[in-house]
């Protein structure tokens, strides 16, 4: 039986952590980097579909690529930044279905229905980039997800070779700057936007 997380462990998944704009010059490594994915991979996806694929800009020209296909006010947050991630989503992820979901022939469900595969493509890698902010912030990693980008020059850039991959979003990595962020946005109770029903 799993027991409640420790308020320290709830601090830093949710209550004290925040979206960065800036980090500090600590490096982010390849084995961190590898740890966040073995981590997120776990997450549950419909029938382990897994659409996501990322890319991982550690160099300063892949930074360099996407941030030319960032918002002005994105470029230099993604150019500073140890580590800029995109999170694509494979709108064939139903090729991989034999392998990852081997219980039911799941595949023909989505063969020759593009939508449907799409549909479900964003809604799980969407899925796969929350798991991807929680377990950078449980490895003591800080995230700044965000949109703001055209999605067609970074698929351009990122996944020419991978014409079924479709950008969802983007964010930068690393130790967090506290100088970098504001003051937390307002949260509303649950009487706001909720119901029991």
């Amino acid at each position: 039986m799993t027991k409640p997380l420790d308020d320290a462990a709830l601090d830093q998944l949710f209550r004290t952590a925040r979206t960065y704009n800036g980090y500090t010059d600590q490096p982010v490594s390849e084995a961190e980097l590898r740890a966040i994915w073995d981590l997120m991979k776990m997450g549950p996806t419909s029938a382990n579909q897994l659409p996501a694929r990322l890319v991982w800009c550690v160099t300063d020209e892949a930074k360099a690529n996407l941030a030319a296909a960032c918002a002005e006010g994105n470029r230099a947050k993604v150019l500073k930044a140890p580590v800029s991630v995109v999170i694509g989503m494979d709108i064939n992820f139903h090729e991989y279905l034999p392998e990852l979901f081997p219980h039911t022939d799941a595949k023909s469900w989505f063969d020759g229905n593009e939508p449907l595969r799409e549909s479900h493509a964003f809604r799980n890698s969407s899925l796969q980039g929350g798991y991807f902010i929680m377990a950078a912030r449980a490895l003591g990693l800080d995230t700044g997800p965000m949109s703001g980008f055209d999605a067609a020059a970074v698929e351009a850039a990122f996944f020419a070779d991978q014409p079924s991959v479709r950008a969802n979003f983007i964010s930068t990595l690393g130790h967090g700057d506290p100088a970098t962020i504001f003051a937390r946005s307002p949260r509303p109770s649950f009487e706001k936007f909720n119901r029991i029903a």
